[in-house]
């Protein structure tokens, strides 16, 4: 048995891949071996050789082998579409195949997802210890939320709770980037994330970086009052 190895390629799909053919292969059969890998249909490939950017001839006559064309290791076929009506890279481009979707409601009546296994023997986020710790953490939400209401000066701390950032209540509520309870503060100084929108949501209004969203167990109300970042080392000494 006598092989080759050939590169395949085409322009309009965008193919390009390294195959081993039998030299005893007719070029019909040859087209076939093909159709897969160029997403050419064979009854309308024109198959071109090449060695380096040579031109050596056409592949044209089906009834022939391969092996009858002077190929050798390494040169190239090239292979085009002579159908002009032909969808394009029918196998290659994903934006073609119509996709499979569902709406949230229908995913949670499945009985055959993941959800739904990991729900039935209490996995992951349906855990006890997860839920436990979910009803925990609603709870420790809803109290902090008492003690905070708009207007009201704050600290944060960083979320490397390396530094405390100083700023005020602008929003209390719910939102549509994440579920739960948020508080939105204006800080003093450009600390922030945004300018009291997320994701074309606005929520309150300050300057660009001087707004940010945080959960209510993150913020400490009291009087903390705007510090003068002009002030000297020896002014701050006398305070």
């Amino acid at each position: 048995m006598s092989i080759v190895i050939l590169f395949v390629d085409t322009s309009d799909e965008k193919v390009a891949s390294e195959r081993r053919f039998e030299k005893s292969l007719t070029i019909s059969q040859l087209k076939y071996k093909l159709e897969p890998i160029t997403g050419i249909p064979f009854s309308t490939q024109k198959i071109t050789l090449y060695h380096g950017n040579n031109v050596l001839g056409s592949l044209d006559d089906d009834s022939k082998m391969l092996g009858a064309y002077p190929v050798e290791d390494y040169m190239r076929i090239h292979v085009i579409d002579t159908n002009p009506h032909r969808v394009k890279n029918q196998y290659t481009d994903v934006s073609l195949v119509e996709k499979f979707e569902l709406t949230e409601d229908e995913y949670s009546k499945r009985t055959d997802t993941v959800r739904a296994f990991k729900e039935r023997n209490k996995l992951g986020r349906f855990s006890d210890e997860a839920a436990a710790k979910e009803e925990a953490t609603e709870i420790a939400y809803k109290e902090a939320l008492e003690d905070i209401k708009v207007g009201d000066r704050c600290e944060v701390a960083s979320e490397d709770n390396s530094m405390m950032k100083r700023g005020t209540v602008k929003f209390i509520g719910e939102t549509k980037f994440q579920v739960g309870p948020w508080i939105g503060i204006q800080y003093d100084e450009p600390l922030g994330k945004n300018d009291g929108s997320v994701q074309g949501e606005r929520y309150f209004t300050c300057p660009n970086k001087y707004g940010g969203f945080v959960r209510p167990t993150k913020v400490t109300v009291g009087d903390f009052p705007e510090e003068d970042l002009l002030m000297t080392d020896d002014e701050l000494e006398e305070m």
